[in-house]
């Protein structure tokens, strides 16, 4: 398979390699923008892109016009998302936005659901979310801590929203903390006066988030549509 990384930091790397360990060609590598480049005219399977927030949607966008699928790992240009959907679909491409491709998250993200299904109606515990990434993420709170939340509210009938660290009594709060080389640890805690249960996910190194990213890829080639590591994982998570 022919692999355009758009986006070329730590991240893009170690796409890279674990691409070409799996027999693939990356044929195109990018910093950040795509800028002008005539993607029509270059021979690509799929677009991976992790690159910044203010270049997702023109990398996205352009790479449908050219009927080029895409994996897309980028946080930050959510506010642009449908416009992005509504492209794919007019220009019959493929898509797959997440959070997070870890498989480890996504049954994390699983995992979540079920447990907010089961603690909504508990009014004595109070959910609370936190993120821990390294200091040079852009955005906060992650896009995976928003995933997380997104999955509560969808649970709870108690809560209609998200805030940055401080948050109302219908919203649940997120903490985002930025340390030295922590590639991502996020927890989901329902707190009461007498108990805490909490969840976790620690990821040891970029490699899962990786790794995911490039079976996506692998997956969508030939499909036209929109989907989601759920989508990409479903035998797994039957």
């Amino acid at each position: 398979m022919k692999i355009a990384l758009l986006g070329y930091g730590k991240m893009g790397k170690t796409i890279e390699e674990i691409a070409v360990n799996r027999g693939h060609e990356i044929v195109l590598k990018l910093e950040d923008d795509i800028d002008n480049f005539e993607l029509d005219k270059m021979d690509i399977d799929v677009a991976i892109d992790f690159s910044i927030p203010k270049a997702a949607f023109k990398n996205i966008t352009t790479c449908f016009k050219s009927d080029i699928p895409v994996v897309c790992g980028t946080t930050g240009w959510l506010d642009d998302y449908e416009k992005a959907i509504e492209l794919c679909k007019k220009e019959n491409s493929a898509f797959i936005y997440a959070s997070n491709f870890s498989v480890g998250v996504n049954l994390f993200f699983e995992l979540n659901r079920k447990l907010a299904k089961i603690m909504n109606g508990m009014s004595d515990y109070a959910v609370e979310i936190e993120e821990i990434h390294h200091t040079e993420k852009q955005d906060a709170p992650s896009g995976t801590a928003i995933s997380l939340a997104q999955q509560i509210i969808a649970e709870n009938d108690q809560k209609n929203n998200w805030q940055l660290d401080h948050a109302e009594a219908d919203e649940i709060p997120i903490k985002a903390k930025r340390i030295e080389n922590v590639p991502g640890t996020h927890t989901v805690s329902y707190a009461s006066e007498i108990d805490t249960i909490e969840i976790m996910h620690t990821a040891k190194s970029r490699q899962g988030f990786a790794l995911g990213a490039v079976v996506a890829a692998e997956w969508i080639k030939g499909k036209k549509g929109v989907f989601s590591m759920k989508d990409v994982l479903s035998d797994q998570l039957k």
